[in-house]
């Protein structure tokens, strides 16, 4: 047993807190107040555990029976106020130094940020993450969105304005903040300001609350940039994309309006002007190869990718497309089209030219 005590406890310390999702490495101010929050309950824990432990190895050695011992039992004792004063003071008292800055975290958390910040307004979907920042509008009107990877600036204060458009999802990018609930017809909010000295650094992200299917893939994709990165960044997303005019990628296009506009949507230069092409219903494509990756973070944004995505979407990601149901614009996958060789080929060079 001893062994094994020890091998578990081995066991146990083998994780570091350099790993991508790991709460135990914060990464912006409010992440830094729920560590702190955290080491100080740990360390009281750590205190009581060893003192009462302490005081239970000593009664069983200390008054254990002997083999020699021939005396009769002690005298029994029932009751005694002062020390049962005593062990309801001092349990009281950790959990005062416990609950004062508990409140007070939990208070800070949830207060509106002050001054100057970012708002983004988050919704999720089954499974993806859609993400609208309300005041960088481009020349038209139109708000900045893109899918499943966020950037935010550092030293800035973001706030996150969530709502779901199905079902309960829960957003969660551990080194940033704690998970908060993304709840249909509700609005939850997360505060984050990154660390100055993360700038450059990509942090993944997920949902956790079980939202059926694909739940493991609803993954996302957090930037942290400098200020002028940050607005270099939406300066080019508030371009619209180009309509190819010669080349595989301008029979791409075609493909796109006639297919993948039913649920996709792309702000394009037209023309007669800038124009929305296809319905917002799944991820807009806009800039679909700015991305990292593809199908919410669940591979590397490559031409074999996303040749492999549009040829059979569900060997990729587990999904529901036989769901589907665009009168009420509940999309539970992307369908496999058929889609021969060189018409994928035109596709993909399509999406890889919209950056």
């Amino acid at each position: 047993m001893l062994v094994v005590l020890v091998l578990a406890l081995l066991l146990a310390a083998c994780a570091t807190s350099d790993l991508p999702q790991s709460s135990l490495n914060p990464k912006s101010a409010e992440a830094q107040q729920i560590d702190e929050l955290w080491r100080l309950v740990l360390y009281l824990a750590i205190a009581v555990f060893v003192v009462v432990e302490a005081a239970l190895v000593i009664a069983i050695f200390w008054f254990r029976k002997r083999k020699d011992d021939d005396k009769p039992e002690p005298k029994q004792t029932h009751g005694n106020t002062a020390l049962e004063i005593t062990w309801s003071i001092i349990p009281a008292l950790i959990l005062v130094v416990i609950a004062v800055p508990t409140l007070q975290t939990l208070f800070d958390l949830a207060s509106p940020p002050e001054g100057n910040f970012v708002r983004v307004n988050v919704t999720g979907h089954q499974w993806w993450w859609e993400f609208e920042y309300p005041d960088i509008l481009d020349a038209n009107g139109r708000p900045l969105t893109t899918a499943n990877e966020l950037h935010l600036p550092v030293g800035v204060t973001t706030e996150l304005k969530m709502t779901s458009a199905d079902v309960i999802h829960s957003f969660w990018v551990p080194p940033l903040a704690g998970k908060r609930d993304v709840v249909p017809g509700h609005f939850t909010f997360i505060k984050i300001t990154p660390d100055v000295s993360r700038a450059g650094e990509a942090i993944p992200g997920q949902c956790a609350e079980f939202c059926w299917l694909s739940h493991a893939d609803m993954r996302t994709l957090v930037f942290l940039d400098t200020e002028a990165d940050f607005q270099a960044w939406a300066d080019r997303q508030l371009q619209p994309a180009t309509i190819p005019t010669d080349g595989p990628a301008a029979s791409g296009f075609e493909i796109f309006t006639a297919i993948c506009s039913t649920c996709h949507q792309a702000f394009i230069a037209a023309p007669e002007g800038p124009e929305v092409f296809g319905e917002a219903i799944a991820p807009d494509l806009t800039h679909f190869g700015s991305r990292t990756t593809l199908g919410a973070r669940v591979l590397d944004n490559t031409t074999e990718h996303l040749t492999q995505w549009i040829d059979n979407p569900e060997s990729v990601k587990p999904m529901a497309p036989e769901l589907n149901n665009f009168d009420t614009g509940r999309i539970l996958g992307m369908p496999d089209y058929g889609l021969d060789a060189e018409e994928i080929a035109e596709l993909v060079a399509l999406l890889e030219g919209w950056k």
